[in-house]
């Protein structure tokens, strides 16, 4: 029963984001799976992270769309979530709910929150460090950046994704005590979101800035993430052709969900 509830739930969920143009068909159907494992092979604290993850990101997404849309043609991945990228923000989370399912352990639960509190901070960095007025500047060496650059930081998608990932741990906590679980205070979650969080978004930057594939507009003179832009074929000027936008997300996801461990273990909990 729980399984035919997390399905029924879990499409309904990614029909509207479909419909809201948040999810590509594939997407969605990546969403619809997704969403039904998490619901049935977990409980609140599962399935709740994961939707307060994607609605808070496509609220965002959505949010001066005209002013990101420029921006956007120089990302592998746009607003509107594909397979992959629903399967690289949320993929490793389901595979913890499906160990936790297997193997109950606190340590599942605290590295959850590290990747999703990362995939947040993230996302939230993104989309609201993109309307900064000031540009960003490399995570390596502080140089000036044109908006949209991987590996580019501002201070406010810093906030933001400080911001973010405290939201993931403030929501844990509430998902938590909504469940009957015993937990430890408000603060100790949230300095758990918040830390994961900037951890996993910095590391995001640094692998954007050194080993993600980029490529060359000689049109626009622009350093991109896409094989085409302004109409003509890319050329790549440095990066692994296996560490594209969802390589570079999982990676992050993994450190962010790692520091999370460690902050449970060194706090106690």
């Amino acid at each position: 029963m729980l399984w035919i509830i997390g399905a029924i739930c879990a499409l309904v969920v990614s029909g509207v984001a479909y419909w809201k143009k948040s999810l590509t068909l594939s997407g969605a159907i990546a969403a619809t799976v997704m969403g039904t494992i998490y619901f049935a092979a977990g409980h609140l604290f599962w399935f709740g992270i994961l939707l307060v993850f994607f609605v808070s990101g496509s609220v965002l997404s959505k949010y001066k769309q005209s002013h990101k849309s420029e921006l956007e043609q120089s990302y592998a991945k746009t607003g509107r979530r594909d397979a992959g990228q629903v399967l690289a923000n949320g993929g490793l989370g389901m595979l913890l709910c499906l160990a936790n399912a297997i193997w109950p352990h606190s340590g599942w639960a605290y590295a959850y929150i590290g990747i999703m509190a990362t995939v947040t901070a993230d996302t939230w960095a993104t989309e609201l460090g993109s309307l900064s007025r000031k540009p960003p500047r490399s995570v390596l060496n502080g140089r000036k950046l044109l908006a949209g650059t991987s590996g580019g930081v501002s201070l406010l998608g810093t906030m933001a994704a400080a911001v973010g990932g405290a939201m993931i741990g403030g929501f844990a906590w509430l998902f938590e005590v909504g469940s009957g679980t015993p937990d430890p205070s408000l603060l100790k979650w949230l300095l758990v979101g918040l830390i994961a969080g900037l951890v996993g978004a910095f590391t995001d930057s640094i692998l954007g800035a050194s080993l993600q594939v980029m490529y060359k507009c000689h049109v626009c003179e622009k350093d991109v993430e896409v094989l085409h832009h302004c109409g003509q074929a890319t050329v790549k000027i440095r990066g692994l052709n296996v560490m594209n936008n969802d390589a570079v997300n999982i990676w992050s996801s993994i450190l962010g969900g790692c520091a999370a461990l460690v902050i449970a273990i060194l706090m106690g909990l």
